[in-house]
């Protein structure tokens, strides 16, 4: 599951005998730095866990829940919702772009004020 979670793959969709090895660091990094063509694939098409999912709707994975997409999507899933955004996640993004602008806001703010 950490390699999976690590790599930002989902793991069922992954081959056998990946899901059932233990991965070492080293293997880790060999796949990170040289990915098989299954892991270029899964990467590219999906299915992608929640996190990888959420990102790319540019929403939170709380977002997701609430809206009963607490499941793995593939690309063309996402894209599609991206493309024909239903209202939940318009508002879903407009919410998470505002909240992160208003801690950028406040970080700002704070250098400024040490800076002083």
């Amino acid at each position: 599951m950490t390699a999976a979670k690590k790599l930002g793959i989902y793991l069922p969709a992954t081959p056998q005998e990946f899901q059932d090895g233990a991965v070492t660091h080293a293997e880790l990094r060999e796949l990170q730095n040289n990915p098989p063509e299954w892991l270029v694939e899964l990467r590219l098409s999906g299915p992608h866990p929640r996190p990888v999912v959420a990102q790319k709707l540019g929403i939170t994975i709380a977002a997701l829940k609430r809206n009963d997409l607490d499941k793995p999507l593939t690309t063309a899933e996402i894209k599609e919702l991206l493309e024909n955004q239903p209202e939940w996640l318009s508002a879903a993004r407009t919410s998470l772009a505002e909240n992160r602008a208003a801690e950028t806001d406040a970080a700002t703010e704070t250098d400024a004020t040490e800076n002083e």
